[in-house]
């Protein structure tokens, strides 16, 4: 096996006996690092000092890490064209966020005979997202609202 003693410095091939004995005269344990290669590569140190930089180095890239979400947009098959705005600056900021969003349509009483409205309100997201957002999940009803998810590009 490859061995490497407390300092980091490398000591070379030796046997398993020789870096035993060597990680008992430092009063340190012999870890193997890599086991896959040929020879096995061990190292002299603490081990519980390793398992503890190797877990709060596990712990940091947990906090580094980013969880998407996703938001959620509703609308109606009639908006107006200001709250429509409204609703697609809130989009552009979720999409900036790196959020994905989900554009729900609800349709209300006599409003279910027309969804081909709803349907036009969703290719005219589609169409106004298209250079920031791209169609995760198509536009399909689910009772009594249409629903269609996006994601950032």
């Amino acid at each position: 096996m490859r061995l490497i003693d407390a300092e980091g410095k490398q000591v070379g091939v030796v046997s398993i006996d020789e870096a035993l004995s060597a990680a008992k005269a430092a009063g340190l344990d012999l870890v193997e690092v890599s086991p896959n290669v040929d020879p096995p590569v061990c190292k002299i140190l603490d081990y519980g000092r390793f398992k503890y930089q190797a877990q709060k180095k596990a712990n940091e890239a947990r906090k580094k890490q980013k969880t998407v979400d996703i938001k959620e947009i509703k609308m109606r098959p009639n908006i107006d064209v200001h709250d429509y705005d409204v609703k697609m600056r809130a989009m552009n900021r979720f999409f900036e966020a790196g959020d994905k969003v989900k554009v729900t349509i609800r349709f209300r009483g006599r409003e279910m005979a027309h969804q081909d409205l709803g349907m036009k309100l969703l290719e005219r997201v589609q169409e106004d997202v298209k250079e920031i957002g791209k169609v995760e999940q198509t536009p399909k009803m689910e009772g009594r609202q249409m629903m269609m998810v996006l994601a950032p590009k």
